[in-house]
């Protein structure tokens, strides 16, 4: 019964709109009588207002009264409207283009244009507005939609057209592929400190998601001087009254108009070089006070943006008192194209209530983002009174079309025919392809075997291998976010013949979990894996390059990571192992280039395949502590996320190996520390990342090779590109059973050379330099340097190192930056 009443109140939607309390609503036009879409809507005097939606129709709820509506847009001159509220109004306006008179000055030829001035000006008052309000609260109302203009009928083999019936797509596969709006109450205090609650929250199709709109999101401040969209561009853009920004634009006077008393200046923005990270457009500043009015820019793929082809960025200012303005209205509007998809959409944010002298707790801006549960429950009736943008016919549409889909998705028989369907059993991918996998989304449960494929290697010390897993995975309890994994899975060598069995688990939510696992491996004496094993046989097989080497290890272990409060983490792992030393037992390769012979299984001394150690048995603790100095977080229904702090993190461990406990042969104890940072801004410079990390053994009375200080070392053509890896270090000669120091930087420049290059820069490259260290009591001051170019997480380096004897090398390298 909840159900249908719920679907009449949605059917009834649209006729119901505006009768459900007093206030005003209209259609907004131009002198052609062409609707004018997105008009911001205002009560002199105040910041409460409301914006007409894309159709030029607005909807403003008022108690009964007198007022003074005005009615601002972009290139039309400012209408004004006094009325009387008795009940449910309508006010129908229409605007006149603006037209903009050019002041009675004579400009002699070769003389400057008169927007130079304005904008010195500007640019002189700049700091002072951007510090003008060193606090505030408001409300804030976010509309998001996206739409999907074109598609091709399959993509990576699979049928588009399902996927388009299933997202509520037309039969040309266009349509609404986002809609969504939220409330939410959001509060600025200088430098940087934001805390934003949102009210309520509306996705088109999904009863239970909550809106991705972020009021910080629409934090456009055209007063700093840099503006950084991260991912967007590999570059931050530069304000059009930026302290340089004269060495990017040039300016052109439009001419001026007047407003409430106030005279408008209207300055075309044209930037001196089509490549560079800037804006074009309008934008308009106030006599005398040399203010921003509002702006009219856009960003084109010329300035190297990814993904979209344009962005418009309209953004209105109104006065919250005599001193200050803020925003009104901020609209990004945007199409784009990616491998044959076409789309194209907006969002908007509409802020009223200003409060510029709030009084915050001294604690207000550790929660940045809080949504309680309820938030996305609000009914039909309720966005009917509180929405100030009114729907159009097409979104009224694409709620009642999606809400009807949504409450099919979530039932058992469309979530058990979906299973049905995607469970249906497929031997070639079972063999060749990503594995089988079994689903069970009502009861949030799902099995996977692994393709038989991916489970051959081959190496050494085994020959050809099999190491096949299969695992199991369920969501326990979706508002703590619990989850039980289990895994398992057995290994054969067909060259030694030996079996390898284990099994693994995991128990977790955010703030804790539990691991255990236990059976018997072939793993890598390098326990930082610098060198998988897919890539090892293709170097055996192929190049007859035994990178990897094994041992056998007979284990059980448990381990417990918890949050101790904020971001500071902490974990012990206890582990009992038998180590015993493998030796090579398959010589086979597909080719072999240059007679080249393959190295025994003891890195140490790879020409004689003698033990590297000797049968083992090993039991210790390790304590690992966290910290990245952040007390942020946001709070969702499930529990608190922190945020990514400004500062590095720091993480410390201790290893101790204790003698005579459970048979164990070793005894030693390891301390080791480190500090990282990634991608710290350093503005058109691009980013920075570091990672510095020390340790020192304690007590070293009694260990094995496998217990020795690791590091991840590199001697293939491809590699994982993190900052803590080297490009050209032996994966196991310099390992140490001492101290050690190693300091890895990495400074992306983000195009900050290559775009000033014709041709070059429509790649968006980015310039990469990596400086990579290493020094133990063996190996003194080893030193890498890399250069190269990044294109999104790809790159190609030609990497150096520095050191004495064999250690001087050079290559290429081909990286992946996950």
């Amino acid at each position: 019964m909840k159900k249908f009443l719920l679907l009449t109140v949605a059917l009834f939607f649209s006729i119901s709109l505006f009768a459900q309390q007093s206030g005003v609503s209209g259609l907004i036009t131009d002198e052609a009588g062409r609707p004018v879409p997105f008009v911001s809507v205002h009560i002199k005097g105040t910041t409460r207002g409301t914006s007409a939606n894309s159709e030029g129709r607005y909807t403003l709820p008022l108690p009964t009264g007198e007022y003074e509506l005005l009615y601002k847009a972009i290139g039309f001159k400012q209408g004004s409207k006094t009325i009387t509220i008795k009940g449910a109004e309508t006010v129908n306006i229409q605007l006149k283009t603006e037209t903009y008179e050019l002041k009675n000055v004579t400009i002699r030829a070769g003389a400057e244009d008169p927007a130079y001035a304005i904008i010195r000006k500007a640019i002189k008052k700049r700091k002072g507005y951007l510090n003008e309000v060193k606090a505030f609260s408001c409300d804030v109302y976010i509309k998001g939609l996206q739409k999907l203009l074109d598609a091709p009928k399959r993509f990576l083999g699979r049928d588009i057209n399902e996927v388009a019936r299933e997202a509520g797509l037309d039969s040309n596969r266009r349509g609404i592929i986002y809609l969504s709006e939220s409330e939410s109450k959001y509060s600025f205090k200088r430098p940087n400190e934001e805390h934003e609650e949102m009210i309520s929250s509306k996705v088109s199709g999904n009863n239970r998601a909550f809106s991705f709109n972020r009021a910080s999101d629409f934090k456009v401040n055209f007063y700093e001087n840099l503006l950084d969209w991260d991912g967007l561009s590999n570059r931050p853009f530069v304000s059009p009254i930026a302290d340089n920004a004269l060495f990017y634009y040039n300016y052109k006077y439009m001419g001026f108009t007047t407003e409430n008393g106030e005279t408008i200046n209207k300055i075309k923005v044209i930037p001196k070089r089509a490549h560079d990270p800037v804006f074009d457009g309008y934008i308009y500043i106030i006599d005398d006070s040399w203010r921003l009015h509002s702006v009219d820019l856009s960003m084109s793929k010329r300035s190297n943006i990814f993904l979209l082809d344009t962005l418009k960025i309209n953004q209105q200012f109104l006065p919250v008192d005599k001193n200050a303005w803020m925003p009104s209205s901020v609209k990004f509007e945007f199409t784009g194209g990616f491998l044959g998809f076409k789309f194209g959409g907006y969002f908007i944010g509409i802020f009223k209530n200003y409060d510029i002298e709030p009084g915050f707790a001294k604690n207000s801006f550790n929660e940045v983002m809080r949504i309680t549960k309820g938030v996305n429950k609000k009914d039909s009736t309720y966005w009917q009174n509180s929405r100030p943008i009114p729907l159009t016919d097409e979104e009224i549409t694409d709620y009642k079309k999606k809400d009807k889909l949504a409450a099919r998705r979530e039932s058992k028989p469309y979530l058990d025919s979906i299973d049905a369907k995607r469970n249906k059993f497929n031997i070639g991918k079972l063999i060749i392809g990503s594995g089988y996998s079994h689903y069970n989304r009502y009861d949030r449960e799902s099995y996977h075997f692994n393709s038989l494929s991916q489970s051959l290697l081959f190496n050494t010390v085994e020959g050809f291998a099999i190491d096949y897993g299969a695992g199991f995975r369920k969501q326990i309890d979706s508002n703590t976010n619990r989850n039980l994994n289990l895994a398992g899975k057995i290994r054969y060598g067909f060259a030694n013949q030996k079996w390898h069995g284990s099994i693994y688990g995991n128990i977790s939510n955010r703030e804790l979990s539990f691991n255990w696992a236990a059976g018997s491996d072939v793993v890598d004496m390098n326990d930082r894996q610098p060198i998988s094993p897919w890539w090892n046989t293709t170097h055996s097989l192929l190049f007859r390059q035994n990178f990897e080497k094994l041992y056998d290890k007979q284990f059980a272990n448990l381990g417990i990571n918890t949050r101790v409060i904020g971001t500071w983490t902490a974990g012990i792992n206890a582990e009992y192992a038998n180590r015993k030393w493998l030796p090579n037992a398959s010589n086979y390769s597909i080719f072999n280039p240059g007679n080249r012979q393959y190295t025994s299984n003891n890195p140490l001394q790879p020409n004689a395949d003698v033990p590297l150690f000797a049968e083992n048995q090993s039991f210790k603790v390790t304590l690992r502590t966290s910290y990245d100095f952040s007390n942020k977080y946001s709070t969702y229904p499930n529990g608190r996320r922190y945020e990514p702090s400004k500062y590095p993190r720091v993480d410390l461990n201790f290893t101790h190996a204790f003698s005579n406990v459970f048979g164990s042969d070793v005894d030693y104890s390891l301390v080791n520390a480190d500090i990282t940072k990634s991608n710290m801004n350093l503005g058109m410079l691009g980013k920075t990342s570091f990672y510095i990390g020390a340790g020192k053994f304690l007590s070293a009375k009694s260990l094995t090779y496998v217990d020795y200080r690791h590091f991840s070392g590199n001697e293939i053509r491809f590699y994982t590109a993190d900052i803590n890896k080297f490009m050209l270090l032996d994966y196991y000669t310099y390992s140490t059973p001492d101290q050690y120091l190693e300091g890895h930087f990495e400074q992306n420049f983000s195009g900050f050379f290559l775009n000033k290059l014709p041709l070059i820069r429509k790649l968006k490259l980015q310039e990469i330099v990596d400086v990579n260290y290493l020094t133990t009591p063996a190996l003194h001051n080893y030193t890498e340097l890399g250069f190269g170019v990044q294109y999104l997480g790809f790159r190609v380096m030609f990497a150096k190192s520095f050191n004495t004897g064999d250690n001087l090398s050079n290559a290429l390298r081909i990286g992946v930056k996950l």
